[in-house]
């Protein structure tokens, strides 16, 4: 017989190899307990000391049936799309949902719906958020997913390029599935210049009460240094930085951050700065919107 992590793949070993290699049910179970290997699912291990994530579980899925896809929340993460989530996850405004959501069968997709990413079978980046806007429970939920895979990110610490373009979009969105007219409803508000999912919230609040910033636009310092605030209110002069709960998390980026922020001061185009958290912008878009107005009125005086 062989040894076990020898039958291994990837750090996963399904059952069925160890009984095909000569191990007999009884023993096998035994020893399986004994060294601490950790039981994924029905029919799949983990090799002792290897942590049991979101990816580790979806490999022994794929590898118990080779037909299955991930989709949705499983496929987001394995695109880097993020996702709205709620405001208290550590690693900044919004993070990619980890449900195991709907998979499906290769032969209940379009072959052209089908990738391979990071090892495993999932939709397409087109595809995936297709499904998501068209399930999501909310407009922001929808438009969030949207534009970060319209747009370039830095996500999970990997920086990566646009995943799709709008044109895709609307092609999948296009096709008759349940939830797509109200998916087509939301695309048009989907903007690629949006950095985070908590700078698309605000965007989405403020222009539920009419106020209609430019995003992301590039400022020039005295000093020739490129800059590019969040909002900008250019007639009145008014930049609206917010700020995801990761940018402080050393004493470096707290630095960087307020010379950033001195430094978009002194642009020609910018008279003040307001700068909300991404937790404001979640649990009190009331408040920013109104901050917004008031320091708009004052500026208009």
């Amino acid at each position: 017989m062989y040894e076990l992590a020898i039958l291994a793949r990837g750090g996963v070993l399904l059952t069925v190899w160890a009984l095909a290699a000569g191990w007999p049910p009884g023993r096998l179970a035994a020893r399986l307990r004994r060294d601490g290997w950790q039981r994924i699912c029905r029919g799949a291990w983990a090799v002792p000391g290897k942590e049991t994530d979101w990816r580790v579980r979806e490999t022994a899925l794929q590898l118990l049936r080779p037909r299955r896809v991930a989709g949705h929340g499983t496929a987001a993460r394995l695109h880097r799309i993020e996702l709205l989530t709620a405001p208290a996850t550590p690693a900044g405004s919004a993070a990619p949902a980890g449900s195991a959501a709907p998979a499906r069968s290769r032969a209940s997709l379009p072959p052209e719906d089908v990738c391979l990413r990071r090892g495993l079978r999932t939709t397409t980046a087109a595809r995936t958020v297709a499904d998501l806007i068209r399930t999501c429970g909310s407009r922001e939920e929808a438009v969030v997913a949207a534009d970060s895979a319209l747009s370039r990110r830095v996500v999970d610490g990997v920086r990566r390029d646009p995943l799709v373009r709008y044109e895709e979009l609307v092609a999948q969105l296009s096709v008759r599935r349940p939830g797509a007219p109200r998916a087509r409803a939301w695309l048009p508000l989907t903007d690629p210049a949006a950095g985070s999912p908590a700078e698309t919230v605000a965007r989405l609040r403020m222009a539920d009460t009419g106020l209609v910033p430019e995003c992301q636009p590039p400022l020039r310092t005295p000093e020739g240094r490129v800059l590019h605030p969040d909002f900008l209110f250019r007639t009145v002069g008014l930049a609206v930085e917010v700020e995801g709960y990761a940018y402080h998390g050393t004493r470096r980026a707290h630095e960087r951050d307020v010379a950033r922020f001195n430094a978009l001061q002194s642009c020609p185009e910018v008279r003040r700065v307001l700068r909300f958290t991404a937790r404001e912008v979640f649990t009190r878009p009331d408040r920013m919107t109104a901050a917004v107005r008031a320091a708009l009125a004052d500026l208009d005086r």
